[in-house]
């Protein structure tokens, strides 16, 4: 069982950056792929980004790709999201997820309860 919380949202004004963090609290973190997603009102949920177990590859969703960019380390079993020129399109409630794979499709196994991202003026 993996347990993921993650931190870091809030109220940010239109282009300015916020660093979502997400700690695992599970020994085989660096076997895991992590990935984020995102939920706005009344929409789906959205793929923003993934990174393989060692970091060497990483994927974005369209919507985010040259502003955000996810990273990992191992030691602190912990990933990050770091997310620059926002804007109102990206206010949402961001989870963490553990995956199996990078490549898939697939509901990941594990989720983290979410943290608030809101930007506006």
């Amino acid at each position: 069982q993996v347990q993921l919380v993650e931190s870091g949202g809030g109220l940010v004004q239109p282009g300015g950056s916020l660093r979502l963090s997400c700690v695992a609290s599970e020994g085989t973190f660096s076997r895991y792929v992590m990935e984020w997603f995102r939920q706005g009102p009344g929409k789906d949920r959205e793929f923003v980004a993934g990174i393989s177990w060692n970091g060497g590859r990483t994927k974005y969703g369209d919507s985010v790709k040259g502003r955000f960019t996810i990273s990992r380390d191992n030691a602190k079993n912990t990933v990050y999201l770091q997310m620059n020129s926002l804007g109102p399109e990206d206010t949402a409630l961001y989870y963490c997820a553990a995956d199996n794979d990078l490549d898939s499709n697939t509901i990941p196994d594990y989720w983290g309860q979410g943290t608030q991202v809101t930007v506006s003026s």
